[in-house]
This record gives C-alpha cells, sequence and structure tokens, in this order.
C-alpha cells in the first residue's frame, strides 16, 4: 500500500487553471467513486478548494510514484483537460511527504495566508464527502483524524492566528483595543461594498448588537441591512444619525470627504463625548484626516491597516516556526501508527492461527481425556488459551520488531509459517 498526493495550489497554478480542475460536491462524490476502483486505488480524498485541488489516495500494487501517474491521468480524464495543460504546475507528495502537506494544509500552515481558519473547515468537508461516497478507508480516516488534531495543537499551543491579517478583521481587533469590547456596540456601514460587509461580519462576531446601514442606492442599503437584522438608513440622513454609532466603516467609491470635522464634533456632542471609532477603508478616503485630531474621536485608514498586518504577518511568521515543529513530531508518531496499523491484520491472523491449531488438537485428543465435568471442560480451554497467549507473545514481538525496523521479508516468513496466504 502507498500513500500519494497530487494536487495544484496558489502557489503552484494560476486562478485559470485552478477553477478548470475544480470539483463540485456533485462532481467531487461522482470522482471518487470512479477512481477508487479496489484495484489499483483503495481509499481516495478530494480536497477542492478556491485555493487548492488535491487528490489524495493508497494505491495497491505500484509504488508511490507510480500511483502518482495514475492519479494525473485520472484528474485529465475526469476535469477533461489535457496532461500538458496542468502537469507542469503538479506536486506530488509519497508517503511520509503525503502525510506531512496533509498535516501542514489542516494547520493552515500551506494557506495563501498563514493561520487563517477557513481550511480547516474544507479538511473537514473534503472528509465527509470522502465518507459519504464510501471512498474513506482505515488509512484516510486515521490521517483526516490525525490532521484535525495537529490543527488544534498549532492553534493552541502556537500564536498562529492570534494576529489580524485581512484589512477587515484588523479593523475589528483594533476596535476591540480601543474600546475593550465590542459588545453591544453600534456600527454603521456607509456605503454596501464587499469589504465593508466582512468587517460588519467580524464586528457582528464580536459581539456588535446592532447594524446602521447607508448607501446612496437605498434599495442596496435594505438588502445589506437585512442580513444582519440591522436597519437601512437614507444617505441624506446619515449625518445626523452618526452620533448612535460606535465604530463607523466608510467604504464608498466617493471622490471627496464624507465625513467632515464639523460633522464629527457635532456627533461626538450627541454623544456626550463618548469615544468613536472610524474605519475608512476607501481609496480616496472617506473621513477626513483631521477628524482624528479631534479628542476621543479614533481614525485609521488603509495605510494604518496595512501596516498593522505587515506587522502581524511577521508575528505569524515566527509562529507558523513553532507550528512547523509541531508538524514534524505528529508526522514521526502517525508513521509510527500507520505501521503499526499495516501490521495489525498479521498479529491478529498468527495470534488466530495459534489459537486454530490448539482448538484442532484439543478435538483430536479430547477423547483420551474421558468424561469431565462442564466446569472441568472450562478449565482445559482456559488453560489451552493461556498458554497459546503465552507462545504467541514472543512470536509477536519478534513481527513488531521486524516491522517497525522494515525487515518486510521477515513479516513475510511469519506468514509463510503458517501460512496465512494460502
Amino acid at each position: 500500500m502507498s500513500l500519494v498526493l497530487v494536487g495544484v495550489n496558489h502557489k503552484t497554478a494560476p486562478v485559470e487553471l485552478r477553477e478548470r480542475l475544480a470539483f463540485t460536491d456533485e462532481a467531487c462524490a461522482d470522482a471518487l467513486r470512479a477512481l477508487v476502483d479496489g484495484e489499483r486505488v483503495s481509499e481516495g480524498l478530494i480536497v477542492s478548494t478556491c485555493n487548492r485541488v488535491e487528490i489524495l489516495a493508497t494505491t495497491n500494487g505500484v509504488d508511490g510514484f507510480a500511483g502518482a501517474s495514475h492519479i494525473t491521468e485520472f484528474l485529465s480524464k475526469t476535469r477533461d483537460i489535457p496532461q500538458e495543460f496542468f502537469y507542469d504546475h503538479l506536486y506530488t507528495h509519497v508517503e511520509e511527504e503525503a502525510v506531512r502537506h496533509m498535516f501542514r494544509v489542516a494547520s493552515s500552515l500551506d494557506s495563501m495566508v498563514v493561520g487563517e481558519p477557513q481550511v480547516l473547515g474544507q479538511v473537514r468537508h473534503s472528509y465527509s464527502l470522502a465518507v459519504n461516497a464510501g471512498t474513506a478507508g482505515r488509512v484516510i480516516h486515521k490521517l483526516v483524524h490525525h490532521a484535525l488534531r495537529v490543527a488544534k495543537r498549532v492553534r493552541t499551543e502556537t500564536g498562529i492566528a492570534s494576529s489580524a491579517v485581512s484589512i477587515s478583521y484588523t479593523a475589528v481587533e483594533l476596535g476591540k483595543k480601543i474600546f475593550g469590547t465590542l459588545r453591544g456596540a453600534t456600527v454603521m456601514l456607509v456605503g454596501a461594498g464587499e469589504m465593508a460587509e466582512l468587517a460588519a461580519q467580524h464586528l457582528a462576531a464580536a459581539g456588535a448588537a446592532r447594524v446602521l446601514v447607508t448607501n446612496r442606492t437605498y434599495e442596496t442599503a435594505q438588502r445589506l441591512a437585512a442580513t444582519f437584522n440591522g436597519e437601512a438608513v437614507e444617505f441624506s440622513d446619515f449625518p445626523a444619525r452618526l452620533a448612535e454609532a460606535d465604530v463607523v466603516i466608510c467604504s464608498t467609491a466617493a471622490t471627496g470627504f464624507l465625513v467632515t470635522p464639523e460633522m464629527a464634533r457635532s456627533a461626538l456632542a450627541a454623544r456626550r463625548n463618548r469615544p468613536a471609532f472610524f474605519i475608512d477603508i476607501s481609496v480616496p478616503r472617506n473621513v477626513d484626516p483631521k477628524v482624528a485630531e479631534i479628542n476621543n474621536l479614533f481614525v485609521f485608514d488603509i495605510d494604518d491597516l496595512e501596516s498593522v498586518i505587515a506587522s502581524n504577518i511577521r508575528e505569524r511568521e515566527k509562529e507558523a516556526e513553532r507550528a512547523e515543529l509541531i508538524v514534524e513530531s505528529e508526522v514521526m508518531q502517525f508513521q509510527q501508527a500507520l505501521r503499526q496499523l499495516d501490521l495489525g491484520p498479521t498479529v491478529a491472523a498468527v495470534r488466530e492461527r495459534l489459537h486454530e491449531i490448539a482448538r484442532e488438537e484439543f478435538r483430536r485428543q479430547r477423547n483420551r481425556l474421558g468424561a469431565l465435568t462442564p466446569e472441568q471442560e472450562k478449565a482445559v480451554e482456559s488453560l489451552l488459551a493461556s498458554t497459546v497467549n503465552k507462545i504467541a507473545h514472543p512470536v509477536i514481538t519478534r513481527l513488531r520488531r521486524s516491522h517497525e525496523t522494515g525487515e518486510a521479508e521477515n513479516v513475510q516468513a511469519w506468514r509463510d509459517s503458517f501460512k496465512l496466504d494460502e
């Protein structure tokens, strides 16, 4: 049995190619059933996201690289793309390298943004598709569960995900630092673009209680407000409603300042000097920089956020080094567990064969023992079982030692001795 992984990701292939190779959930299930034929391929898993398409499989009767060639041909046929179009973009990992790669993917060490949490959910989803398709066997079960455990260790034992590295999430983290907590806060979105929506999602997750949305097109504001059970505000009314907001997120295509110092002072007075936080992620800027000169008003523009992100990325890179050490130690543990998994059927078969020999001999000699009470019969059977277990112990110990040291011929010699393959 060989463990093989073939794939492309954001580092090796452009998005145009990744789109062509990607699988929908339905296509993934169909492809897995076609891939796992029980002869050349016994197990299969496909991870298909916007940043990667990977096929993990256990192959029979061929080495890992021959298995990789088979999977590449399968990928070409399934996605209807000639191999020469994507072959140079592929990476192949076999055995231990495949394990290491899966652990790094689940731990977000191979992501576009190191430490981002979404990839772990994507791995779980891919696994559930393989389980439902019936293509996840004992190796993939064990590998995925171990990968999830590694990801948990990385998140709890390092700070790889503790610092924000997206503009929207960084804005929320800065808000938390200023206010201490955002629970119960009121958020106003000026503009209803994607960045504003992402920031609002993070703010809602952080406990923001109320969302006001204003946009030049009122219907757009209404649609976005409904997403957060919020309230749409007419664009002409937003200056008067500014005082209600603890956090204001500006993201429009306006060419001039929408929030002026005079407007901000008026809102601050209505708030009785309670602090407010402006996140200006517009280019050109929507909030006049002079607003930041007013006490209790805090303004962060896109450059401020990106400088924080750059610092946080450097911090994540340091934590990633610690995470890599965790991955290495877990790879060694998994390889040992996998060897034991491979040996399991042989150990069980040897033990059962020895018990079978004892039972056959007992039946052959039973008449010589004469009449026995039920208690005596059970005592003899117990004695035989105990004796067999003592005889089996050194045999199985030797089997395990041969397996751990890679002496496959010794393991096969024991199988031949007990005629386990006949």
